[in-house]
Parts: C-alpha cells; sequence; structure tokens
C-alpha cells in the first residue's frame, strides 16, 4: 500500500471506519451538488427555449398568448426571490463548504489528511491477482 493511503501509527479500526463513513456522507453531499447543478441547468435551458418559443408564438401572429407567457413565465423565480443560481450558491455556502471542511478537518485532526483509508485497506483485503 502506498503512503498516501496508509493509515497512521496508533489509529484504530473504529477510526478509520467512522472516517469512512464521514467520506460516504460528503459523497452523497457531493452527488445532491451535481442533480443541484443540473437543476440550475435545466432551468436555464428551459427559460432560454421558453424565450424561443414566445418569439415564434409572437411570429405566428399568437401576441395575446406570447405576451402572457412572456410576463407570466420568462425570467420567472424558481423559488420566492430566487433564480436557480441563487440556490446554488446558497446550498454552496450553508451546506456543501462546512461539510467538506468539517469532514477535511476530521482527516486532518485523526490521520494526517489522509483520504479513503477505509477503501485503501478494503482493496487490500479484497484484492486479487488478475485484470
Amino acid at each position: 500500500m502506498d503512503e498516501a493511503h496508509r493509515r497512521p501509527p496508533g489509529v484504530d479500526d473504529r477510526t478509520v471506519e467512522a472516517l469512512g463513513k464521514l467520506s460516504e456522507a460528503l459523497e452523497v453531499v457531493e452527488e445532491a451538488r451535481g442533480h443541484l447543478y443540473a437543476f440550475h441547468r435545466r432551468c436555464g435551458t428551459a427559460d432560454l427555449t421558453l424565450q424561443e418559443a414566445v418569439r415564434l408564438l409572437r411570429e405566428a401572429g399568437h401576441t395575446a398568448l406570447a405576451d402572457e407567457l412572456q410576463t407570466g413565465l420568462v425570467g420567472r423565480n424558481v423559488l420566492p426571490d430566487r433564480w436557480s443560481y441563487q440556490i446554488v450558491e446558497e446550498y454552496d455556502a450553508l451546506y456543501y463548504e462546512p461539510f467538506r471542511a468539517a469532514e477535511a478537518a476530521a482527516r486532518e485532526g485523526l490521520v494526517e489528511g489522509k483520504r479513503h483509508l477505509f477503501e485503501a485497506e478494503m482493496k487490500e483485503q479484497e484484492r486479487r491477482d488478475g485484470p
């Protein structure tokens, strides 16, 4: 096992297991963040596509419907007083960054900042020869 994934002396199995669970929780937070960014991109794409529909309806002579869509939906907040980018920014500032910092601080304080010790040890135990 390489040094970056070797547990420091005196670190017990429970600590490695607990940090593994903390890392797993952070991975779920990372995944949720990815979904949130996908939501943000989908909202923006929907709004731009809506604007194109409004333009085409207007060109086709459906001015009243185009006006209704323009004033009722184009550029609309997805939550009260928020566009999707603001939701992403709030998630990052209020949850994601503190979670990442807490996980990093736990690793730094307990295992010299080393990452994925639980997984590295599992790899060593379960590894077999071949592809």
